[in-house]
């Protein structure tokens, strides 16, 4: 308690508890409504084991419950989950019961194996079975609901999987299709959106889309046997190859060093990423790549430059930091959560649009500035829908639903606001162009021109510029952050983390990708990625690879 406060004329003492700045800190972040003030918070924040229990999440009364298995092996329920599933289907193999509990045991053990077994068909015996969901990549999580039908046993269902590949390295799709196969084979009919081209050369018919993507697409080019398909997906297959710029003479600009890398499974390896260069840190599922580029370099380089507060994995140190200047990770997350993100707020080409429209002339003799035509601030927006656009119906036993707002008819601008037009457009119309349309509307405006120039050129022309950043998929969020870094003036030497950028890209794309990669590299930075496609890695000029296998198979530096 705080003695000393005075309030009120006659100011007498007051106490005041405080509630400590812990407290105060997990407070404000729960109330905060926005991203920018969590961002701010998290970074006095990190996650720590609990005291109390280790990080097991259990009692000590029932962590002291104990199963005998093979070789005099006791595990407790927390020691079983902490394997992988082929590390628990071996140590089922020589479980042995109580004689008098077999029957029971036995018929337990047998469907706990079996599920294992699924996983393990589906390529995922490298996952620990206390591994938590929020870690899964979008493959894996489907990967693990493909086990459960192949458990289920179903005929005559209608499975439709979108991109099931991504995450699993090229050893590990065979397993993948010889599920898939499997399924079909129960008499399923199976439907895959998918880019890799061995389960493209599995399948029993394609169907080809395009020819672009976005308002370009829309129309079924071919269909038909993989080998037969006359469309730009039949030419990748039948051989065409992506162009690959040659690597510049070497800049001698070093190499990061990473000494001891012994976190979950890495084998207290020596790690060295030569800088200056497009390195490609690949291996099978489950080998350590993430561990090492994630929880190791990647919170190294955020204490070191940002004063984050995430603890790095196990490792004795990293030598060469001194070498760059600056850090930038462009992952999968989100650019948003909130639907009011859009990749013309991202990237900084709504506020060009803004500055543009303030300088027409209805603008300048109404007295509007920047802010009136911005969708979250009071003035210019709707402020029936609060510049959302939509109006939410609470269902009190339903999910919610949403109605277009009959304001301003999901415009999100008000009507005054709207009146302002430039080459006959309104602000919200601009919002709904795709980056390919806006990008020979605004070729007046060099800045905004080279911004949505850049989008283009990285596949993404088909986005709208005011498509929600919560509707966006992994890869289309990553490499909106890499538009972001190359529409940058020249920036000191900055190292460059990408994890698995090619995630929803057709051989076209990918070669747009990695021009993208080169002009990085060409301007002098380091550029690092945790990729498995073949045509990334085989243009890298250096290749890190970990294995041979996953798990506890993994964990050492093949090449």
């Amino acid at each position: 308690d705080f003695r000393g406060w005075k309030i009120g004329k006659e100011k007498k003492p007051q106490t005041k508890r405080f509630e400590g700045l812990t407290v105060e800190a997990m407070r404000k972040y729960r109330e905060a409504s926005s991203e920018a003030v969590r961002r701010r918070l998290a970074r006095v924040m990190a996650h720590r084991p609990c005291r109390v229990c280790g990080g097991r999440r259990l009692k000590r009364e029932w962590l002291a419950v104990r199963i005998g298995g093979p070789d005099d092996r006791w595990l407790g329920i927390q020691d079983f989950c902490a394997l992988d599933v082929a590390g628990a289907m071996e140590w089922l193999k020589g479980f042995q019961p109580d004689p008098s509990k077999a029957e029971v045991c036995r018929r337990l053990a047998d469907d706990v194996r079996s599920r294992l077994s699924f996983l393990s068909e589906v390529g995922l015996d490298y996952l620990t079975l206390d591994r938590t969901s929020g870690t899964l990549s979008g493959g894996e999580a489907q990967r693990i609901r493909l086990a459960t039908q192949l458990g289920a046993g179903l005929s005559g269902v209608l499975y439709v999987l979108d991109e099931p590949s991504v995450g699993l390295h090229a050893a590990d799709t065979a397993r993948l299709i010889g599920a898939l196969t499997r399924l079909r084979d129960l008499g399923n009919t199976v439907i895959v959106v998918e880019h890799d081209e061995e389960i493209i050369r599995a399948a029993d018919w394609v169907i080809d889309m395009g020819p672009g993507a976005g308002a370009g697409g829309g129309l079924i080019l071919a269909e038909g046997l993989p080998d037969g398909i006359a469309s730009p997906t039949g030419e990748w297959l039948r051989g065409k190859k992506i162009s690959v710029p040659a690597a510049p003479a070497a800049l001698g600009l070093g190499e990061l060093v990473i000494r001891g890398a012994r976190e979950h499974n890495l084998r207290n390896i020596d790690v060295k990423i030569p800088l200056g260069r497009l390195v490609c840190l690949t291996g099978p599922s489950g080998s350590g790549k993430s561990t090492l580029a994630d929880d190791i370099l990647r919170r190294v380089l955020m204490r070191h430059f940002n004063g984050s507060g995430e603890m790095p994995g196990a490792h004795d140190g990293i030598d060469g930091l001194d070498q760059i200047e600056k850090c930038v990770v462009a992952d999968q997350s989100p650019i948003g959560r909130s639907p009011r993100s859009n990749p013309a707020t991202f990237t900084g080409a709504f506020d060009l649009v803004r500055d543009l429209f303030t300088k027409l002339a209805l603008a300048k003799q109404r007295g509007y500035g920047p802010g009136r035509f911005s969708f979250n601030a009071a003035g210019g927006r709707c402020e029936r829908c609060m510049g959302n656009g939509r109006l939410k119906i609470e269902m009190h036993f339903l999910p919610d639903a949403w109605v277009v707002c009959p304001g301003c008819f999901g415009k999100r601008f008000n009507r005054e606001t709207l009146e302002v037009t430039y080459k006959g457009k309104s602000i919200a119309d601009v919002l709904e162009l795709a980056v390919s349309d806006a990008r020979a509307f605004f070729r007046p405006i060099p800045k905004l021109h080279k911004i949505l120039e850049i989008l283009e050129e990285l596949g993404l022309g088909y986005l709208k510029l005011g498509q929600p950043a919560n509707t966006l998929s992994g890869g289309e969020a990553q490499r909106l952050k890499l538009a972001v870094e190359l529409a940058k003036p020249q920036a000191p030497h900055t190292l460059y983390l990408f994890d698995e950028p090619t995630t929803g890209l057709h051989f076209g794309d990918v070669e747009k990708l990695l021009a993208a990669f080169m002009r990085l590299r060409d301007a002098g930075h380091s550029v690092l990625v945790v990729e498995h496609q073949l045509d990334v890695i085989a243009a890298s000029d250096w290749v890190i690879e970990l294995g041979p296998g996953g798990g506890k198979h993994g964990g050492s530096l093949v090449s």
